[in-house]
């Protein structure tokens, strides 16, 4: 074991370090290099993340307080600690991400004809329009409660938009009035389009906080109004189902995601100029403190705002339009379903999206559905979308007769109701439907194809890093291998049949398998390089991933840089390990890359004495990958494949310098910079596989 120091925790706080991976996102939304329309939405995407944020990390933050405030973590901070220093933090990024907002994307909005109208701004023509769109589409929605003892306050949703407003006088009944709660419908849009005409720009916008509080007034006639202030309150949305205690998983996830709205709230946002005794009331009701409460100068749900980015037609304020283009040979299989089976069967075809077209998934689930010698198709779902044309081959291949066995996973977060409609049509058509195995999430991304050819049984296995999720394939980078290696597949069949019958543990040829083999295979494979490096030998690691936080590997790591091996990580957000601490971690550099992508792909590399070991993988290196999911690591053979990859996951990423930030000792990060020539993964890849 590493020895600790006292006064030097070997590992990064979750939280914190979770937290600078969106403080990377807010920078590219500072980025003047960045094009006007992006930084927006940037902007956007670091207040979802800091939704999600609030709803997961600071809930949990909050429940360890309650449950054990003295119990230290790796990082050796108690959740209380950690809990005050990421308010701090987050108070400080909040600040950030409204001043950049007002101070600068907003006026390059305005000087590019995008104008965000607000009501004070408003001239005789804009006021007339709005008082229209108020009375015609938004006021016969509004529900205005007063309250007092027949009025208690409402049951308020999670993250929705609710107004205050303090009156005074008497209404018809005599009573006294003190403040009224408005909540916005959700079938309200938050953002509405203002014609041209009535704009005088291009492109003019209103939000319906605008409408709201220039019109409120109306609903409280003889009242007088003493202000409108938006608030907005975040609850806890982790859901709890006893997954050993119920017995039909998809009801009991029904019951519970009916409450998701309503968890206990962690975070009030409130109007800048919300008076204090008004702040004091809603804290009070939330049972939350100063230290929840965010004072914001602009829309309380950043996020909405990406309308603009999606509404507005500028090409030129946006990144330059890209293609991928659908890689050979599947560009030119023609319409033979058979064309496909072929074309895999001549040898592993790897897909680097979204560099190259996702197209070839969906061309081989097509095959699979019309091919009448195909008789089977197994695929794990984690999440695909509402609108998947995956899951819509899927059910055209059960109605076909073919058998179709489908494990949907319903935990996967914030899309259990999606995946529940899905798991519904998939049943209704005869498709076996099962929800893996009780305790461990499938986020294994596999699909699997048996087809008859001449008196026996093929089978072909598509093994990827990401979700079948087109709309994502086409923003996040993923690595998939299309095969026919009867190794692989057969692997692919036992974890099947893991996952939708019972029986014992099975070994495995080639597929590396949480929560069986992965974690004992990773920790022996570093430990190996450690033996080489010990001896002399050549020795490298390199791993690519989301998150790394898992601490036996994280020490593993530490001993074999302490042994001469030189490590390369890329780990796109939360990372407990610290690179580059003398004595330590001196041969460790962890990279993070943040750019147009999303960095997705789990790649591992270990020298092995010069056999290059290569693992694609759905898993990141966490606890819960490891112990608490069904995850799936898969070798890359094919030398050809196996060069491109190591040159696409890690040499073109290890020379980026325009998109790249280095952790420091200290468990910060610092954007990377030096004096060769620009060199930016993202566009590279674009250039090289783009013209595939």
């Amino acid at each position: 074991m590493v020895v600790r120091k006292k006064t030097e925790p070997l590992f990064c706080n979750r939280e914190l370090s979770l937290l600078q991976f969106n403080d990377r996102v807010l920078a590219m939304a500072e980025h003047p290099d960045t094009p006007l329309l992006e930084r927006l939405r940037y902007v956007c995407i670091f207040g979802s993340n800091l939704d999600e944020f609030f709803e997961i990390r600071v809930s949990s933050l909050k429940e360890q307080q309650n449950q054990d405030p003295t119990l230290a973590g790796h990082d050796g901070m108690t959740a209380g600690q950690a809990f005050e220093q990421v308010q701090l933090t987050v108070h400080e990024m909040v600040a950030r991400q409204y001043a950049l907002l007002n101070d600068e994307i907003f006026p390059k909005l305005r000087a590019e004809g995008i104008y965000l109208h607000h009501a004070s701004e408003w001239n005789a023509a804009q006021t007339v329009w709005a008082r229209e769109v108020f009375n015609r589409d938004v006021m016969p929605l509004l529900t205005p409660i007063g309250l007092d003892p027949a009025h208690p306050f409402p049951r308020v949703l999670n993250k929705s938009l609710n107004f205050i407003v303090p009156l005074s006088g008497e209404d018809a009944f005599g009573r006294k009035a003190t403040i009224a709660i408005v909540q916005a419908p959700r079938a309200l849009p938050r953002l509405m389009k203002m014609p041209p005409r009535v704009s005088g720009q291009p492109h003019g916008f209103i939000l319906l906080t605008s409408l709201l509080r220039a019109f409120v007034g109306e609903l409280f006639p003889g009242m007088e109004m003493q202000g409108c202030y938006q608030w907005r309150v975040t609850r806890n949305s982790d859901l709890f189902v006893d997954e050993e205690e119920v017995t039909n998983l998809r009801q009991a996830l029904q019951g519970e995601l009916s409450q998701r709205n309503f968890g206990s709230a962690v975070r009030l946002e409130i109007d800048q100029l919300t008076p204090h005794h008004i702040e004091t009331f809603l804290q009070r009701e939330f049972s939350l403190t100063p230290a929840d409460t965010y004072r914001v100068n602009g829309p309380a749900n950043v996020s909405r705002l990406l309308q603009i980015c999606n509404a507005v037609k500028r090409p030129d304020l946006l990144f330059p339009e890209y293609r991928a283009p659908i890689s050979a040979p599947f560009d030119t299989l023609g319409p033979r379903p058979s064309a496909m089976f072929d074309a895999i069967d001549a040898g592993d075809r790897l897909l680097h999206h979204p560099y190259q077209s996702f197209q070839p998934v969906i061309d081989f689930l097509t095959a699979a559905a019309i091919d009448p010698d195909v008789v089977a198709i197994k695929q794990t779902i984690y999440r695909t979308g509402e609108d998947s044309e995956l899951m819509r081959l899927l059910l055209a291949a059960a109605r076909a007769g073919k058998e179709v066995t489908v494990v949907v996973e319903l935990m996967a977060r914030f899309d259990e109701q999606t995946n529940i409609n899905w798991a519904a049509r998939l049943e209704e058509v005869g498709a076996h439907v099962v929800y893996g195995v009780v305790g461990h999430k499938t986020h294994a991304k596999m699909v699997l194809v048996l087809r008859r050819e001449k008196g026996r049984i093929r089978r072909y296995g598509h093994l990827g890093t990401g979700n079948y999720h087109p709309r994502t394939a086409s923003l996040y980078t993923d690595f998939g291998l299309l095969t026919a290696d009867p190794r692989l597949c057969e692997d692919m069949d036992k974890v099947f049949s893991q996952l939708t019958g019972l029986g014992a543990r099975r070994s495995l040829k080639l597929l590396l398998q949480s929560p069986f083999t992965m974690h004992e295979t990773v920790v022996s494979k570093i430990r190996a390089e450690a033996r080489a490096a010990r001896a002399g030998k050549k020795a490298r690691i390199m791993a690519k991933m989301n998150s790394l936080l898992e601490p036996i590997v994280i020490e593993e790591l530490y001993k074999a840089s302490q042994a001469g091996v030189k490590i390369d990580l890329i780990v796109r957000g939360v990372c407990a390990l610290r690179a580059a601490v003398p004595g330590l971690s001196d041969n460790i550099t962890v990279r993070s890359i943040v750019g147009r992508f999303l960095e997705h792909s789990r790649v591992f590399y270990f020298y092995a004495q010069g056999a290059e070991a290569v693992y694609l993988s759905s898993a990141d290196w966490m606890d819960r990958n490891f112990f608490r999911r069904v995850e799936i690591a898969f070798p890359v053979l094919d030398p050809a494949l196996k060069k491109r990859v190591i040159a696409e996951a890690f040499t073109f990423a290890l020379r980026d310098n325009r998109q790249a930030w280095l952790q420091q000792p200290d468990g910060s990060y610092a954007k990377l910079r030096n004096r060769r020539a620009a060199f930016s993964l993202n566009d590279h890849l674009m250039d090289l596989l783009g013209k595939s």
